[in-house]
């Protein structure tokens, strides 16, 4: 599920993958569902491809994003991410990611994890788990 959800430089939010062309692809928005072309020159971004840094390895995305979702309990993330304090927001990721890498792990990066969290819940995109292998080769 997270390979198709897209994250492109320049627009807020998240976009689903719906058809490629020649040299574009068109991506609808989480949000409101409007389709609209992204180009090749613009950086475009698989949620999939997404890892977060932490002392030992690099945690996939997904892994942290269900993380969260056990720790909400599958509810939004009440935490205001314009105000709240980089105290809080790593107090936050303690919780979710005890082992995260506090130089390479900034504030913003915490903002936008519970960002796409919150919208992914909100359209309902709450299918964390790891692709199986039946699931990848079904899809090609």
């Amino acid at each position: 599920m997270l390979n198709m959800i897209l994250a492109i430089s320049g627009k807020s939010g998240l976009f689903r993958l719906v058809s490629q062309g020649k040299n574009m692809i068109i991506v609808e928005s989480l949000k409101d569902k409007r389709r609209m072309p992204a180009y090749g020159n613009e950086k475009i971004i698989s949620l999939g491809d997404i890892a977060m840094f932490t002392d030992e390895e690099d945690v996939p995305l997904r892994q942290v994003l269900k993380s969260v979702q056990t720790k909400q309990n599958g509810a939004l993330v009440d935490l205001d991410v314009k105000k709240a304090s980089n105290e809080e927001l790593k107090a936050f990721m303690q919780e979710v990611l005890p082992n995260f890498d506090r130089d390479r792990v900034h504030p913003s990066d915490i903002r936008k994890l519970i960002q796409w969290y919150n919208l992914l819940t909100e359209c309902g995109e709450t299918d964390f788990e790891e692709p199986t292998e039946e699931t990848t080769e079904s899809a090609e």
